[in-house]
């Protein structure tokens, strides 16, 4: 049984001498620490108790806060097993600033390497949920609480889909299909995430998400998302690789959104050959250099009003304008076709906005790489969800860290897997004492003289 345990120093002082003083802890700091502590400050560790649902019977003494804290803390720090949350924070800075932590009743003692909270206990907890409402739980608390609360508003969105591949061999993956992976040209086992992206000054957060087995479409995993994400605003502008080409999403996020649309067309395409065939045509001055000087072989020229080259799905719909970026790479004599559904920007324009998509392929990147997004300690897929939605908190907490914490700027821009190797937790000179339902935070000369 697992309950709360309180920041009480004279309590625990008073009682120092008594055989039921529970645990001694080492405090140690890390990268991962400051970040949690950056998060209570800006009131965002709050937003994650908000926005649960609490199935709990008669066991509610425990803010669901702390129990995603430490699962999110875990994760900082690099721990995907459920047995590595309940000491996933040992910082006496955190402890003093959050006030408690979680020990288990019928097994804390000096021996005890399993952490003060016993992994049956978060996996009876999570069981109580299933994983619809692990994916609903990250988007709630991203729009209705953590964006709120900091003021986040973004103008500027990236779509993007990820697999998430499990053992191929392994048939118990709740709801796992098998798919074709283009990119390695192999079979998966799996699923699959989509993801909307913020942009946020210099760097961006996952706004919203939704999840689905691997032979979904990226399209129609992500297509309900696109058209009714509180995110997406009048005037706010949505990034889409191939995978999301579809002529009645584009006029739909135009005409019913007003949001306008940047994607690249298949080489097969009407539209495509038409926007080639006229900039073929097209002059030496009227070709520019790629604004990007890594691509220096790449030229680039504005082609306008395409629209009536692609014609929608539904016969019903009206078809909107747009305008191309045609890329030539004069190297290899082929070609890239860039469209957008605003015709006020330039080629210049339209490929430089376009060209934000890597990151979202860099946040998936991280979050597999380095965050072990994958790496899964049950086959159920409400143990998964909840997983990969305390994963993506993470991450979320290093972005915010960077962007709104003085010490966490520093670290705009950087991988946090760079950062953490240069950041190893160490021993800080404090000790965490456990006595009853209370902690205590105390030097070794304090300790010595009690």
């Amino acid at each position: 049984m697992y309950s709360i345990c309180t920041q009480d120093n004279a309590f625990v002082q008073k009682n120092f001498k008594s055989i039921k003083v529970k645990s001694i802890v080492p405090s140690v700091s890390s990268l991962a620490d400051d970040i949690i502590l950056s998060m209570a400050d800006l009131r965002v560790l709050k937003c994650l108790d908000d926005a649960f649902i609490d199935k709990r019977g008669a066991n509610k003494t425990i803010p669901l806060d702390i129990i995603m804290t430490l699962s999110v803390a875990a994760k900082l720090k690099c721990r995907t097993s459920l047995i590595d949350i309940p000491y996933a924070l040992q910082n006496h800075n955190v402890l003093a600033k959050l006030g408690y932590n979680i020990f288990d009743n019928d097994d804390i003692s000096f021996e005890n390497e399993n952490g003060a909270m016993v992994e049956g206990s978060i996996r009876h907890l999570i069981k109580k949920y299933d994983a619809n409402e692990f994916v609903d739980y990250y988007n709630t608390v991203m729009r209705d609480y953590i964006m709120r609360k900091l003021n986040i508003v973004t103008s500027i969105h990236i779509i993007d889909v990820t697999k998430i591949k499990v053992n191929f061999d392994n048939e118990n993956y709740e709801l796992a299909t098998k798919s074709y992976d283009a990119n390695t040209e192999t079979y998966y086992r799996g699923y699959k995430l989509s993801a909307l992206r913020g942009i946020v000054d210099d760097g961006g957060i996952i706004e919203e998400i939704r999840f689905g087995t691997a032979e979904t479409h990226d399209l129609h995993l992500s297509e309900e998302m696109l058209k009714t994400s509180h995110h997406l605003h009048e005037g706010d502008i949505l990034i889409e690789d191939r995978g999301f080409l579809s002529r009645k999403l584009i006029n739909y996020m135009k005409n019913v959104r007003g949001v306008d649309v940047y994607v690249p067309l298949r080489k097969n395409m009407t539209a495509f050959e038409e926007a080639v065939k006229i900039a073929k045509k097209y002059k030496d001055e009227e070709w520019q250099k790629h604004p990007n000087p890594k691509r220096e072989n790449q030229l680039i020229t504005l082609v306008c009003d395409l629209g009536d080259f692609w014609d929608s799905e539904d016969k019903n719909d009206e078809n909107v304008d747009f305008n191309a970026c045609v890329v030539w790479y004069t190297d290899t004599n082929e070609y890239s076709v860039f469209i957008t559904t605003d015709t006020s920007k330039d080629a210049k324009q339209i490929i430089s906005i376009y060209e934000m998509r890597t990151e979202i392929e860099e946040d998936f990147r991280q979050v597999k790489d380095f965050w072990k997004l994958e790496d899964f300690k049950s086959t159920k897929l409400n143990f998964i969800l909840f997983h990969v939605i305390s994963t993506l908190l993470a991450y979320l907490f290093f972005q915010l860290y960077c962007m709104y914490d003085e010490k966490g700027e520093k670290y705009e821009g950087k991988s946090f897997p760079v950062l953490i190797k240069r950041h190893e937790a160490k021993p800080d000179g404090y000790y965490i004492i456990y006595y009853e339902d209370k902690f205590g935070i105390f030097t070794m000369d304090e300790i010595l003289n009690m």
